[in-house]
């Protein structure tokens, strides 16, 4: 965890860089190898991710979604099937208005989820009640469920299958690290679906040569 003392000759925003710096020297790579690798299962089974999460989590939500629906493009292999839930706002506001905000991410699921889907539940505290509700009701359902929280990691830690912990206390630096999270899954799955291309036959792949594809802006 980082705990790091004011330097007098650090302005704060020397302080904020190089705090965050050690916390991603600290972060779990085995962790993320883990969430990458049920991405990657995920991915041959051809079922769903949906991702989830609340004010600075829910941009993270709808980033990652864009993240892993282009980035991960390979040929003409199979796409990642993600949704990101923070999105459909109509349905949000609905569901917050006639039920209650507490289900705003369970509601959609209840339409959606099949066994053996992933949600992606993005949380600073692991402890939001729309997240828990939803994280919840996915397990009960058969899916899985991988967690991006910060420390020390809440409920949401406890009971995610597979989950990532920003190693700080400090707010911008767990937002930080959960977009930073989103960039190197999203770079790990593509490199993994493009090694899986290798030992796949023309008719599995489409028949078209591998292309690397263009960032998203």
């Amino acid at each position: 965890m980082v705990m790091m003392g004011w330097d007098q000759n650090m302005d704060s925003i020397d302080l904020y860089l190089t705090e965050l710096e050690e916390v991603i020297h600290k972060l779990s790579r085995n962790e993320v190898r883990a969430v990458a690798d049920a991405l990657m299962e995920n991915w041959r089974a051809r079922r769903q991710v949906f991702i989830i999460g609340n004010g600075g989590s829910a941009a993270t939500a709808s980033h990652m979604m864009n993240d892993l629906s282009k980035l991960t493009v390979v040929g003409n292999l199979p796409r990642v099937r993600s949704i990101a839930l923070t999105d459909n706002v109509p349905l949000m506001t609905a569901v917050g208005n006639d039920l209650a905000y507490g289900d705003i991410f369970v509601e959609p699921l209840k339409n959606l989820l099949e066994p053996a889907d992933i949600l992606i539940a993005i949380s600073t505290s692991g402890n939001s009640p729309n997240v828990i509700k939803a994280v919840e009701y996915a397990r009960s359902r058969g899916a899985k469920v991988v967690g991006f929280c910060a420390a020390p990691g809440g409920r949401l830690a406890e009971i995610a299958d597979a989950k990532v912990i920003i190693p700080s206390r400090r707010i911008g630096h767990q937002e930080d690290g959960h977009m930073i999270l989103d960039h190197v899954i999203s770079g790990a799955l593509r490199e993994r679906i493009q090694q899986s291309s290798l030992t796949m036959t023309g008719a599995e792949t489409g028949g078209s040569e591998m292309a690397p594809s263009e960032t998203g802006g």
